[in-house]
């Protein structure tokens, strides 16, 4: 008998749910060219002239070919980590999410994640659309999501524990300020804490909750809607712990990720004559990507900017980090645009030959 968390879909109606879809009007077209043209405008020519050199497209075009030659390589293999940690993390009751399918929905994913705000929101319901489309129960999509943004972050803020603390002690080279050092690593260490002290709470957390809240009333129902959300979270964290254990090669694409990301803006300095600490890059990195979290669509101009006041926090000249941090964008964001949409429309095919599928198997039982 299949787990709560392995059951399938039951009925036609689960399996029908539409791909996730944002409506556009006109003037949200509009609005949002409008938005990017002119943050686009602002990063390339006017941001150049406030901090004292000409138009960044000129620099660019001054950096060496190597070297951004080898940043767009480390690119395209920070998205193939991305992608085996996903295989890793789903191929689970179902064949269906072999590395074909796991490049479309994380390649389709990034895409939808550049392209919508909200911190990668449009990209986390692309993917559990399709996980769902590809057989897989509500529970298991949910747990195996958390899980997987788990593994992902879980880098992200040991990173700036260990770096931060790293720095500010000493233990490798490069300016130490306390605010960006010792503040983001206890932010780390507290969000680390959290997740941990969640994979405590029992399995049947959601069912307790329901059952001391069986009187009914609006604080009754209310208390069962929230206890959702931290029962969800704890299965995730220990549905993660358990894939850890089971030491999955795969799940070294969460360091690889984050790993080769770096190393692309690593490169990026590089071709720019420009050499930072690696410590510092690092913590810049993870401290700069905060700004992701702005509801601005993919992040543009918020973590360009993030970036940016990291590294002149850390000592780099503006100049250096301006020319470094937007040639590394133009590879992080713009690079996976193209294959996104192509990925997209093959995960459209690809759901579609499930969905034609479900019926044979069904008339074969």
């Amino acid at each position: 008998m299949a787990t709560e968390e392995e059951r399938p879909p039951q009925n036609d109606a689960e399996m029908a749910e539409q791909m996730p879809r944002v409506r556009v009007s006109r003037a949200r077209v509009v609005v949002s060219l409008l938005f990017i043209l002119g943050v686009v405008v602002f990063l390339y020519l006017g941001l150049p002239n406030l901090v004292g050199f000409g138009a960044t497209v000129k620099h660019l075009q001054e950096g060496d070919g190597g070297w951004l030659a080898v940043a767009a390589l480390l690119e395209a293999i920070s998205f193939s980590a991305y992608v085996a940690l996903f295989r890793a993390v789903f191929l689970h009751g179902t064949t269906r999410i072999g590395w074909r399918v796991s490049y479309e929905v994380t390649m389709a994913g990034l895409a939808a994640t550049r392209l919508f705000a909200a911190a990668g929101a449009g990209g986390i319901a692309l993917t559990a659309w399709a996980l769902r489309r590809s057989g897989m129960g509500r529970r298991a999509v949910a747990s195996r999501m958390v899980a997987f943004l788990v593994l992902l972050y879980g880098v992200y803020m040991a990173s700036l524990v260990i770096d931060g603390l790293g720095l500010y002690f000493g233990l490798w080279p490069g300016p130490a300020p306390f605010a960006i050092t010792v503040a983001p690593a206890i932010f780390g260490a507290v969000v680390i804490l959290l997740f941990l002290a969640m994979s405590a709470l029992p399995g049947d957390f959601e069912r307790l909750v329901a059952g001391r809240s069986a009187r009914g009333g609006i604080a009754s129902r209310a208390a069962q809607r929230l206890a959702t959300v931290p029962s969800a979270a704890a299965t995730g964290v220990r549905t993660a712990l358990a894939l850890v254990r089971e030491r999955r090669p795969g799940l070294l694409g969460a360091v690889g990720w984050w790993g080769f990301d770096i190393a692309t803006l690593w490169a990026c300095f590089q071709a720019f004559g420009s050499h930072p600490p690696v410590a510092v890059i690092v913590m810049a990195y993870f401290v700069g990507w905060i700004a992701n979290t702005l509801p601005l669509p993919g992040g543009i101009g918020g973590v360009e900017g993030g970036l940016i006041g990291a590294f002149t926090a850390f000592g780099v000249s503006v100049q250096s980090a301006v020319v470094a941090v937007l040639a590394y964008r133009a590879f992080s964001f713009w690079l996976p645009t193209l294959p996104g949409g192509v990925a997209y429309l093959q995960l459209r095919r690809t759901v579609n030959r499930w969905q034609a599928e479900q019926p044979l198997a069904e008339s074969g039982r």
